[in-house]
């Protein structure tokens, strides 16, 4: 069975793109468009791991990240920050904010997939 991955970005051109990239793959992937519809898919699909842009309409990937870490059922998916916002502090500015990783864009396609086979193993 392929493993899920939860995909949370408010842009139909990277929601395609990345589904399709990680759908070639071999993944299942399934789509939200804001915080808010990420973490009720994730409450009732329990993804193997999310892939989450940061700034988002309804709910930004701050705020979803900080609510699926305080739920039990939600609190050990992996996610990864996949976003163009760049933090001060850089990628531990997003592992101190409960991801697990961080990939820049746009993408570079063999080092996306690099890092999600590497916390999907």
């Amino acid at each position: 069975m392929a493993q899920k991955i939860l995909i949370i970005d408010d842009d139909d051109n990277n929601l395609s793109l990345f589904s399709t990239v990680l759908k070639c793959d071999g993944y299942e992937t399934l789509q939200a468009k804001d915080g808010a519809e990420g973490i009720k898919l994730a409450e009732t699909e329990k993804p193997n791991l999310i892939l989450m842009d940061i700034q988002m309409p309804v709910m930004d990937g701050f705020t979803a990240i900080r609510i699926l870490r305080s739920q039990p059922p939600t609190r050990n998916i992996p996610s990864i920050a996949l976003t163009s916002y760049a933090l001060a502090e850089g990628r531990e500015g997003f592992l101190k904010r409960g991801f697990v990783d961080f990939i820049p864009k746009p993408i570079k396609l063999k080092e996306f997939l690099r890092i999600i086979e590497g916390h999907l193993t």
